[in-house]
């Protein structure tokens, strides 16, 4: 019961931070237009991004900021783990896409032409 309590108190907290963020956001937008005769554009685009680093700053402080997180410094260590082809074996994976792509054109070009062919036979 104890679980389930913190679990709901979480979730409702969790859900103001968002909801803060959303207005963080929202708001740096809203700045961007509601001054637009009176501030420089360069400044209005600073309200911009203010209230995006804002809003992620809050989002990141929730359970599921904290899960992306999470996310995402295991996807740096999986990208360290992966072994990139050498220039040579890049260079020679497109000329094959390249001409496998070029034979299976001839081939729908000759289906093509060839359907055409018969269709126009049977009507006349």
């Amino acid at each position: 019961m104890n679980a389930q309590t913190e679990t709901s108190e979480s979730g409702a907290l969790d859900i103001i931070k968002l909801s803060i963020a959303a207005m963080a956001l929202v708001g740096g937008l809203y700045a961007y237009y509601y001054y637009e005769p009176q501030i420089a554009q360069a400044l209005r685009v600073l309200m911009v991004l203010g209230g995006t680093a804002a809003g992620i700053g809050i989002a990141m402080t929730s359970t599921q900021g904290q899960r992306l997180w999470h996310f995402i410094q295991g996807s740096r260590v999986e990208i360290r783990k992966v072994v990139w082809p050498t220039k040579q074996e890049t260079t020679q994976t497109a000329i094959a896409v390249f001409v496998f792509t070029l034979i299976l054109m001839l081939f729908f070009w000759a289906l093509d032409s060839g359907l055409l062919w018969l269709t126009r036979t049977l009507v006349g």
